[in-house]
């Protein structure tokens, strides 16, 4: 509060109480018409008094900060994308991005399937993952302005909004948007750290179940013999995203048949029996 000025809700200015102490309080808030809902903290300080010393002041501090309207995850921050981006069609084989490009756009799969790979030193491919509707990818480089860590390439027509990547960084300056991506980073995080459990405790058959669950989960269609997935990967590259060779990931696929688990078609699974499958994604029989 300036020096002879007038109060300022909110601001502490000096109380002298009956026994010639000073101590600080907070000046009551006038009333004021509120714009948008706040969520009120109150942070209480007191020190333990003298068993005869009259009652202790207390510090009071208001802060507000707005409280935004609930909306479905992921609203807000696709909103804002899609708003600053454009609609554009990829092709069968057509990289959206490649590891090592410097990033700048942000996507958006609208329709179609992405799939998220590295090059090992080797030379060898190794599929990190596969992106469907709904999620947004090429966001780590946009954050972090470092090249990209893999490649995003469409395995069938995918219809993306491409936005630049300053869409992403604008964006994040609204807290509610911030918090949706904070939970996107983290669902990922949790994620690696399944698979790196999955990896240490499960076979080949283990993990071949756990990814198609995890496709019938995500993409999956429910039908009157099961959940239908559809699958754009090749056995190659299902195998590399299992971490095992095409020839164990064919005799496990074979053997999830045989168990009446899944039947398999030209780009497709049905999943007959989820509870078994889920079952043998746990290691559990």
């Amino acid at each position: 509060m300036g020096g002879g000025g007038r109060a300022v809700p909110g601001d502490l200015q000096q109380v002298t109480p009956a026994d010639g102490s000073h101590s600080h309080a907070a000046v009551p808030a006038l009333p004021r018409p509120i714009a948008q809902p706040v969520c009120v903290l109150w942070l209480t300080q007191a020190q333990d008094p003298p068993a005869d010393a009259p009652p202790p002041s207390v510090t009071r501090i208001r802060h507000t900060v707005p409280v935004s309207t609930p909306t479905a995850p992921g609203e807000l921050l696709a909103g804002a994308l899609r708003a600053q981006g454009r609609p554009v069609h990829f092709r069968r084989g057509h990289a959206l991005f490649t590891e090592g490009d410097v990033a700048e756009r942000v996507f958006i799969i609208e329709r179609g399937w992405v799939l998220i790979s590295s090059v090992a030193s080797s030379g060898r491919e190794i599929v990190l993952g596969i992106r469907g509707p709904g999620d947004v990818i090429g966001d780590l480089s946009a954050l972090d302005g470092a090249p990209r860590s893999a490649s995003a390439l469409a395995v069938g027509d995918v219809e993306a909004t491409v936005a630049p990547g300053v869409a992403l960084t604008r964006a994040l300056t609204d807290a509610a948007t911030a918090m949706e991506l904070l939970r996107i980073l983290a669902a990922r995080l949790r994620d690696s750290d399944r698979k790196r459990l999955e990896f240490a405790a499960l076979d080949t058959l283990g993990r071949v179940a756990w990814r198609l669950q995890e496709l019938g989960e995500r993409f999956g269609e429910e039908s009157s013999e099961g959940v239908e997935v559809e699958l754009p990967l090749s056995q190659e590259q299902l195998a590399s995203w299992c971490g095992a060779s095409r020839e164990a990931t064919v005799k496990a696929l074979a053997a999830l048949r045989s168990l009446g688990c899944i039947a398999t078609g030209r780009r497709s699974v049905l999943i007959r029996d989820a509870e078994a499958l889920r079952r043998h994604a746990r290691g559990a029989v």
